[in-house]
């Protein structure tokens, strides 16, 4: 008998099959990924905290943040482009706010999982 077959074996085929059957379809698990990588940066977390507590617009966002204008409008392109912050205008000015409430409760959720380490 070959390891293979002696690994196979010891796999629990009911266990397995319960477990896949509740997990989700593989695209969720991308998108969550990608969600991830979007939410990766410091900069990008800042931003959508200050959305969080009030719809601001871009010198709002640089002046409060003290990071300079094209890193504030990068980070929000990519933030509009991945749909996790929204815009509208008025006059001259765009104003952002944030686009999924859940967002901010996964980054509150976060901020709890950091305390109790």
């Amino acid at each position: 008998m070959d390891n293979t077959s002696k690994k196979k074996e010891n796999i629990r085929e009911d266990v397995l099959e319960r477990v896949k059957s509740n997990m989700l379809p593989e695209k969720k698990y991308l998108d969550s990924s990608e969600l991830f990588k979007i939410l990766g940066d410091f900069n990008r977390i800042r931003i959508i905290e200050a959305l969080s507590k009030e719809e601001l617009y871009v010198n709002e966002l640089v002046d409060l943040l003290d990071i300079g204008q094209s890193t504030v409008s990068h980070h929000l392109r990519h933030l509009r482009s991945s749909g996790l912050v929204k815009f509208r205008k008025k006059d001259k000015k765009i104003f952002y706010s944030i686009a999924n409430g859940e967002l901010v409760e996964l980054l509150r959720l976060n901020l709890i999982l950091l305390d109790l380490k």
